[in-house]
């Protein structure tokens, strides 16, 4: 990593708990945490915004968000970020199918439809030479309201934030996902 974590101690006894709660979850305290953390006011914010974003009644299900928060990760090449998200995407999804196959998901035949426009619509708001269109809201209204698109949207930035943040800072995997070899892809294909 290029910024180094305090030691435990270091960190305000506020966050504590949090840091608990993610040894209980995850069976480990995560590295960004400890990197946000060195700025309580941020790390609480951010806390903050993935709750909101990954609460039991989101109108997008686990499994779309999980999906959403892959693709942001490989395109944005967080390997900390592939590795988590795609633990937590198996685990939601039953198997590791939809993992393997999520860089190449226009020519698969494991996503529905649905998965299949928010996909595109993820890829179109991350990758910064492409646009979101008018044809592609349209597609998305489908399937979502108003209110739930503004949550994919919402989800989509939060996830670019965190992977470019543990990106530029090379926050390493954890070991939380044994991944294919080509997890990192972030070919527009």
């Amino acid at each position: 990593m290029r910024v180094s974590v305090k030691q435990l101690r270091a960190y305000p006894w506020i966050l504590r708990p949090f840091f608990w709660n993610q040894k209980r979850r995850y069976g480990a305290i995560l590295q960004p945490g400890l990197l946000w953390a060195r700025v309580p006011k941020l790390f609480g914010a951010v806390a903050v915004l993935y709750g909101v974003l990954d609460r039991k009644s989101s109108p997008l299900g686990p499994v779309l968000r999980s999906l959403v928060t892959v693709r942001v990760s490989q395109i944005n090449w967080c390997r900390f970020c592939v590795d988590i998200n795609s633990a937590i995407l198996a685990k939601r999804s039953g198997s590791m199918d939809k993992v393997k196959k999520l860089a190449q998901w226009k020519e698969s035949d494991l996503f529905d439809e649905k998965e299949k426009v928010v996909l595109e619509y993820t890829e179109a708001v991350t990758y910064s030479d492409q646009q979101v269109t008018d044809e592609l809201i349209k597609r998305l209204k489908s399937f979502f309201d108003d209110d739930s698109i503004v949550e994919l949207t919402g989800l989509i930035a939060f996830q670019n934030l965190s992977s470019k943040f543990n990106s530029a800072l090379d926050v390493p995997p954890q070991g939380f996902c044994k991944l294919p070899d080509d997890h990192s892809s972030n070919n527009q294909a």
